[in-house]
């Protein structure tokens, strides 16, 4: 059976993709909203507990709003906020983000580790991106943040570097898109790359699961299988969604 949480509105509350830090709603109204889809992962046995810093997370969206280029996103204040809460919440010593276009996606992952968000310490943060120069910019805006280097950028094809990756990988972020047929259908073929370096506990995160649903049949009955992913939802919180699943 499919896991869903949704919020009342989650079809109304539009990003505005060319402003990517107008407020859509009240402050109170977002982060009330957020606890809520983290309650319901809680309880679904997808995260451990709901607990996460939120005077840091404004401060990591202060500092991306000011050093951050953002030409466009569709990662709403809502999106931004639940991803930097399960990264805070896991605290992955390894994780990688596929498909991170300018970083924005990226950093939202990151943040928990790196920059004036921090709330832990991380071995390896890494954003990949198969167009060079969107991989130069993502980089740019990284250091802006991160002058350490645990964050970083690589300009590569995610399947490729996924599987070379030798160590575990405790978070996948998913937001990449194949440009052909395939689509988002290419989220399955990342996340069979590094699946057996997984461990159990790891998190996977799949950007555009409502929007993207008509070409990610094959991932969701990946992921929903409880043989491979014990628990697995999809959270509704904006017309993009994003698909949480703990191994």
């Amino acid at each position: 059976m499919t896991q869903t949480f949704r919020t009342d509105d989650w079809q109304s509350y539009c990003m505005d993709y060319q402003n990517p830090h107008r407020p859509l709603e009240p402050l109170e109204r977002e982060i009330a909203v957020v606890d809520e889809a983290l309650a319901a992962l809680r309880d679904a046995g997808i995260v451990p507990h709901t607990n996460y810093d939120r005077d840091r997370m404004l401060a990591h969206r202060r500092a991306v709003q000011e050093l951050f280029e953002i030409p466009w996103t569709a990662i709403s204040p809502r999106m931004q906020r639940l991803i930097y809460a399960l990264n805070a919440i896991a605290q992955p010593d390894n994780m990688i983000a596929a498909g991170i276009f300018c970083g924005f996606t990226f950093i939202s992952n990151a943040g928990a580790a790196v920059g004036p968000g921090a709330c832990y310490a991380a071995d390896q943060l890494v954003g990949v991106e198969i167009q060079p120069q969107e991989a130069e910019r993502a980089e740019r805006n990284v250091r802006r943040i991160d002058p350490s280097g645990v964050a970083r950028i690589v300009a590569d094809d995610a399947i490729a570097f996924v599987s070379a990756f030798a160590e575990p990988i405790h978070l996948l972020y998913l937001d990449a898109n194949e440009g052909g047929q395939k689509g988002k259908g290419i989220y399955l073929d990342i996340l069979e790359a590094g699946y057996d370096r997984m461990p159990r506990g790891a998190l996977t995160l799949a950007h555009n699961s409502i929007n993207g649903a008509d070409e990610l049949g094959a991932y969701f009955d990946f992921v929903r299988d409880p043989a491979r992913f014990p628990a697995s939802m999809n959270v509704m919180l904006d017309p993009e969604g994003l698909e949480v699943s703990v191994k």
